[in-house]
């Protein structure tokens, strides 16, 4: 398959070490085939989280999306998920298209777990894009975390819309753009309940503070100024903490800017190609 300008678009899946399926696609770039960007999605989302971006992107690198477990199209077994599994299951897959390094980008979920693969496979990280994300929740995440987990469980992932749309979005956009909303709600609504509840607590034990002064890479740390999921403390945080990075806060823009501003995450993720690949 291609996309519109003769790019090539290969969707497929690997089996991650413990046999469960990961899926994946690649968008060929026919104008510079020998850079590598990976792009991992948010809780709740899938790979097409980044459609908005792809096009930009794919001609500035060879794009990849994967699809986490539990997620998208990948298997839906709920066992015990870690930042750390997530990560070895992205090893997996860039081992199986043969990619010995790649520029690791992730947003809020996504960009935890590209945390923990540049901490875990630094020689494999050209480069760090960490959007709208965290190194660490805070004291009150297992708690905070275990409580969303609960509500889904006993009320269904339908009772969390409402707060979900707040934290995603400013309330111009939401007013502005509601297909792309309704898009999204989908999305969120398709999970499976016990799976979102596997990540919730995994999100909530994340912490890899100790390991930011580890890092020393290209690295564009990403967020909106109104994000109230992961907000401006805790990017600054991070930038306060690994070597080479830079901090970007978008005005006005809430937790999901991949989204809700493509035009600047392009620009800012091509900035960083361009910086590992010098």
């Amino acid at each position: 398959m291609s996309d519109i300008r003769g790019n090539t678009i290969i969707d497929g899946s690997i089996r991650a070490k413990d046999g469960e399926s990961i899926a994946f696609t690649l968008h060929q770039s026919d104008h510079m085939p020998n850079r590598r960007l990976v792009l991992i999605h948010s809780l709740a989302m899938d790979g097409i989280f980044w459609s908005k971006n792809i096009p930009a992107l794919v001609n500035c690198a060879n794009v990849l999306t994967v699809d986490c477990r539990g997620h998208g199209k990948s298997s839906k077994s709920a066992t015990n998920f870690s930042i750390e599994l997530f990560a070895s299951d992205l090893e997996d897959v860039l081992n199986h298209l043969k990619w010995n390094d790649a520029v690791i980008v992730g947003a809020s979920m996504g960009g935890s777990v590209s945390l923990a693969f540049a901490i875990n496979h630094t020689e494999r990280t050209k480069g760090l894009g960490l959007i709208d994300t965290t190194a660490w929740y805070g004291a009150d995440a297992p708690e905070k975390w275990a409580e969303r987990a609960a509500k889904a469980k006993n009320e269904g992932l339908s009772a969390l819309i409402g707060f979900q749309k707040t934290r995603w979005f400013s309330e111009s956009f939401i007013n502005e753009h509601p297909d792309e909303v309704a898009r999204l709600v989908d999305t969120f609504l398709a999970n499976d309940v016990q799976c979102f509840q596997q990540t919730c607590t995994m999100l909530g034990a994340f912490d890899v503070r100790s390991s930011l002064k580890n890092l020393d890479l290209p690295t564009a740390i990403i967020v909106g100024e109104e994000d109230y999921a992961t907000p401006v403390a805790m990017a600054s945080y991070m930038h306060e903490n690994i070597k080479n990075s830079s901090l970007e806060i978008i005005p006005k823009a809430r937790h999901l800017t991949p989204i809700e501003c493509p035009t600047e995450i392009n620009t800012s993720l091509k900035a960083l190609l361009e910086k590992a690949y010098a």
